[in-house]
């Protein structure tokens, strides 16, 4: 018996193990301030909201540890039950060795592997979300949804894994790192493109209507140094009742893009603050490190797919032919996560360090942290967040400190 499977089998029930373990933990945490709110709370969120935020916190919860085990029954499926052989032979017999073969493999698998998670997606949308009033979305829209992101994905990945494929008979042995340039190169340019040619496929943008909300925020980006090419308002409000607010771009081409939900949650000030944070992302140089993680990143796994395509122990595991690099991408994607997720809390600590440092830079641009604070706890209501997790699911899942550690930060 060949020893891969064997470890990919304990590495998933480890995962698992670890992922209900926390949920547990935040259970606990949940249920241990449900009778009585902190009283460092007492500010932010009144007994019957707080309530109800731990309701929806427990939920989740529950949600994802049956959604944790269902994805691992899935993967074990598919990994041993012969289904990914049976698609490379079908796929790749349509042109044995070609590379638009192997890219239909690949995409084309992908999507289907995503099949059996829709039944839960329906249920977190119009079943979890709904009962806590969040969903906006219909049935309609969310297949719609979905349809376009499939067709999306297969005209985008398509051409993609096509011409990461062929790099192999191009240039040869060093094909992983034209790979990687590829790759890294197509997705910054979807930085500019993609405010422009697929978020308006999914959402209405239009233009910041001319007045004070418009005069005040375009101010502000000026006066520090944040020149953007337009502020937009986009119709989060026909899906969720959650609220959001970020900029796509660089360069000449940045954009604001602002929830309308957020508009109506927030006085002027709180959106002032909110568009002060975005700002400090940029002006502390967070972007550029994060994609200079990001390049770091798929290099080495455009690395390590081009170690174990050339290992005769790593598709043979999975009763996939050695040497075939569409294969080994696929593996690749279905298993890397069962090493990075242990490796998780350090990027999300990167994470919220950056978040802490956008607060400070939203601080001194507001001239106090009052606007920001305001804008935290009004998001915080409305949004149901988690006010009290445990810390150690925390320091695993968020990428921004929770609300006390945010306010603890401004204020001090």
């Amino acid at each position: 018996m060949h020893w891969l499977p064997f470890t990919v089998v304990g590495l998933i029930f480890m995962r698992l193990a670890a992922q209900l373990s926390l949920e547990a933990l935040n259970r606990t945490e949940a249920r241990r301030h449900a009778g009585s709110r902190p009283a460092a709370l007492a500010e932010v969120m009144d007994d019957a909201t707080f309530a109800q935020s731990v309701d929806y916190t427990l939920a989740k919860s529950r949600f994802a540890a049956v959604e944790g085990a269902w994805e691992v029954a899935v993967l074990i499926a598919f990994l041993f039950s012969g289904t990914l052989p049976y698609f490379w032979n079908m796929f790749n017999d349509l042109a044995p060795g070609a590379a638009w073969s192997g890219a239909l493999f690949l995409v084309g698998t992908m999507n289907l592997l995503g099949l059996p998670n829709l039944p839960l997606e329906w249920w977190a949308q119009f079943r979890l979300e709904a009962r806590f009033g969040f969903n906006k979305s219909t049935l309609g829209l969310w297949v719609m949804d979905h349809i376009k992101s499939t067709l999306l994905g297969l005209a985008i990945g398509f051409p993609i894994a096509w011409g990461l494929l062929a790099l192999v008979g191009w240039v040869g042995t060093y094909w992983w790192v034209w790979g990687f340039v590829l790759l890294f190169g197509f997705q910054l340019l979807m930085l500019v493109l993609y405010p422009k040619l697929i978020l308006p496929l999914f959402n209405k943008l239009t233009p910041l209507p001319e007045g004070e909300a418009r005069i005040r925020l375009l101010a502000l980006s000026e006066r520090n140094g944040f020149r953007a090419q337009t502020i937009q308002i986009m119709d989060g409000s026909k899906r969720s009742s959650h609220s959001n607010a970020f900029f796509t771009g660089f360069g000449r081409f940045r954009r604001i893009v602002l929830y309308d939900t957020l508009m109506a949650q927030l006085a002027q000030d709180e959106l002032e603050a909110v568009l002060a944070h975005e700002i400090g992302h940029y002006k502390r140089g967070h972007i550029p490190k994060r994609l200079a993680t990001i390049a770091l990143l798929q290099l080495a796994a455009f690395a390590a797919v081009a170690w174990l395509a050339n290992a005769p122990w790593f598709n043979t595991a999975f009763v996939l032919p050695a040497g075939p690099l569409a294969p080994a991408f696929l593996l690749f994607g279905l298993l890397g996560g069962l090493v990075t997720f242990w490796f998780s809390p350090i990027g999300h600590w990167v994470s919220r360090k950056h978040e802490y440092e956008a607060d400070a830079f939203a601080k001194n641009a507001m001239g106090g942290p009052a606007p920001l604070v305001g804008a935290l706890r009004k998001l915080s209501q409305q949004n149901l967040s988690n006010l009290t997790p445990h810390p150690l699911y925390s320091a695993v899942y968020y990428s921004h400190p929770s609300l006390v550690e945010r306010e603890r930060a401004l204020q001090g």
